[in-house]
């Protein structure tokens, strides 16, 4: 369910912010029976969506059979279980749905405690309600007052637990600060992917560094950082690192429990921003992450642009080599600078040029480092 403000701005059209949260629910298992868009001068502060729009949910539930309400935006905790309570399935919304999937994909401990701190820090503000059925038992000595206690414990827990996975990821911290020190000294560089989601960077870490890491068509199929050493073509050893994708209303839950990972790009000698060059919204997706980059404090870290799934853009009905798309993607769409880079990770296009600009890039920063300290 996508909701428009009129007047308001608006990166992506509806239907392809629509047709992402359907990428993001299949990703998480649904199977998508329906899908709705609002244009609203604002949100209900009540339900979100209108009432005629909230009739028609209700009327079309034993027609489509739906279990789960999905909406593009966040939910405040009223909106969340009015529409529960009006339309008596679940009803979630984007950041909820966002943690499942990361739920669902983490794999180490340090994956999995970021996860779950992002998740108790979403659900802390909703718990009121938990104990409704509590205050459905009328007034009067008895009810009220152990609802009340009941949530003010789980709130308690919750925080505790806060605290607990705060701490832990402090220590993870710690440790990662540690390594990169250890890293700074051994003087190897490190080169970051980083990109939107879903526009292949684990597709080329694989490509660059025979990582085996799992790639598929969907958003967030891999979460947990990657490093591996590969080599370039004059034989200097760097650090590859593949890091999480980025997407646009990115939870600030899910940036601030992933402060820890997000930090090695800071450390980052250069990063590969990986564009999905197929993609109808390519500049709305870069835009969401120069935005992000920016918040992180990297707008002005060193950077090659990587124009990927090229292949997708040729006559499917010619046996294209490598040089021959190469030539015809740089005869219709130049580079505007030597910091843009054009590949197809599945087909392994132009990586060994990829390598090289890397090769130029990095010996530009060391041929920096050097002048400032002299």
């Amino acid at each position: 369910m996508t909701v428009t403000v009129k007047g308001e701005p608006q990166d992506v059209s509806p239907e392809a912010s629509q047709e992402e949260l359907t990428q993001l629910a299949i990703s998480a298992g649904a199977r998508v029976v329906g899908k709705f868009i609002q244009h609203l001068p604002a949100p209900s502060h009540t339900f979100y969506i209108g009432k005629g729009k909230l009739e028609e949910l209700k009327s079309l539930r034993e027609k489509l059979d739906y279990s789960v309400v999905i909406f593009d935006d966040e939910l405040l905790p009223l909106q969340q279980r009015n529409l529960e309570e009006a339309l008596e399935v679940k009803v979630i919304d984007r950041v909820a749905l966002i943690l499942d999937i990361f739920s669902r994909r983490a794999r180490t401990r340090e994956g999995k405690l970021q996860v779950e701190l992002a998740q108790h820090r979403y659900l802390l503000p909703r718990l009121t309600g938990q104990w409704s059925h509590l205050e459905r038992l009328g007034g009067g000595i008895g009810t009220r007052g152990p609802g009340e206690s009941q949530l003010e414990t789980d709130r308690r827990l919750i925080r505790k637990r806060i605290q607990r996975l705060e701490d832990q990821l402090e220590k993870v911290r710690t440790q990662r600060l540690l390594y990169r020190r250890r890293r700074q000294r051994s003087g190897i560089q490190v080169v970051s992917l980083v990109g939107y989601t879903n526009t292949g960077k684990s597709t080329l870490m694989n490509a660059l560094a025979q990582t085996g890491i799992a790639s598929e068509d969907m958003p967030f199929t891999t979460l947990d950082p990657t490093t591996r050493r590969i080599r370039l073509p004059e034989g200097r050893a760097i650090l590859l690192s593949d890091t999480v994708g980025f997407i646009r209303k990115l939870p600030p839950a899910i940036i601030s429990a992933f402060r820890a990972t997000l930090e090695e790009l800071d450390d980052a000698d250069l990063l590969l921003n990986i564009v999905d060059f197929s993609s109808p919204n390519a500049p709305q997706e870069n835009q969401t992450v120069e935005d992000i980059l920016k918040d992180l404090g990297l707008k002005d870290k060193p950077r090659i642009t990587v124009l990927n799934k090229i292949d997708r853009l040729l006559d499917k009905d010619r046996n294209w080599t490598e040089q021959q798309a190469l030539d015809f993607f740089l005869t219709t769409h130049p580079p505007t600078n030597l910091d843009t880079a054009l590949v197809s990770a599945l087909k392994k296009w132009g990586l060994s040029l990829l390598l090289q600009q890397i090769t130029k890039k990095l010996a530009s920063r060391d041929s920096s480092s050097l002048q400032t300290r002299v």
